[in-house]
């Protein structure tokens, strides 16, 4: 879904001021922000958010934004949260030397040549451009080649669109991305698909044959034998202990000794 065209207020709009920020963070410097939630408040001028320069997340979704070039004074932000403006272009981002996640879902971003700007992003790691929970999206996503646009434009990326692409994990949703693509009407498996082959040799799932008892029992009887010695041995033992202490003992009770 892209980004509506009209939004509540945004015919006076919202411009950011310090008043805004600082009622929003409960600072009193905006140097100390670090952390803003702007989400659903009509914006549409970032004003002085420039002046944040201690930012790391920032959270700018469902506003009416079209462009973000204070964010280019933000070298400390790490998570950006964009989704759901009006945004054609991505620019001011290629300053944001430290950023690691963007979500740039629902905006107007037509081509992938759009995204060129955050190639020198080498720590940017998780990218969104489309929500299908949030019916949210880009022009550039209906582009069958989008995926393959991304990965080489920006191979440092370890998720896409919340699907992993390298690392542990990512073979299962590459899977998953070939079995959706073979059962998609008028995709085509080739000139001729590969004929189906079993998965074990002929034989496999047959029922073995009776194996021989021969070495359980074996082992079972060696097993009683030892027993039997270990009885015979503790029987030996208590009576020499028996003896040992009638011979010990003193004659005028050795009469009254038990033994146990």
């Amino acid at each position: 879904m892209e980004p509506q065209g009209e939004k509540p207020g945004e015919a006076d709009g919202v411009c950011i001021t310090p008043q805004l920020l600082k009622s929003r963070s409960g600072e009193f410097a905006l140097e100390s922000i670090l952390l803003l939630k702007l989400r659903g408040l009509g914006l549409v001028d970032l004003g002085c958010l420039g002046e944040c320069l201690g930012l790391e997340w920032l959270d700018l979704s469902s506003n009416a934004l079209t462009q973000l070039g204070p964010l280019a004074a933000l070298r400390q932000l790490v998570v950006l949260n964009v989704a759901n403006n009006r945004l054609t272009g991505l620019e001011p981002l290629a300053a944001c030397e430290n950023l690691q996640s963007l979500n740039a879902a629902g905006n107007l971003l037509a081509t992938p040549d759009q995204l060129q700007c955050l190639a020198g992003l080498r720590g940017l790691e998780y990218l969104r451009l489309r929500d299908p929970l949030a019916r949210l999206s880009n022009p550039l996503c209906t582009s069958p080649s989008y995926w393959a646009a991304v990965r080489e434009l920006l191979p440092g990326l370890k998720v896409i669109d919340g699907e992993r692409v390298t690392g542990r994990g990512s073979e299962f949703y590459q899977l998953c991305r070939d079995l959706d693509s073979s059962l998609r009407p008028g995709s085509s498996l080739g000139p001729r698909a590969a004929e189906a082959q079993p998965w074990v040799e002929p034989g496999y799932w047959e029922s073995w044959p009776t194996r021989s008892n021969s070495i359980l029992e074996e082992a079972c009887r060696q097993f009683q034998d030892t027993l039997q010695e270990c009885h015979d041995l503790d029987r030996q033992a208590n009576d020499s202990l028996a003896k040992a202490e009638q011979a010990l003992s003193p004659a005028g009770t050795a009469s009254s000794s038990f033994v146990f």
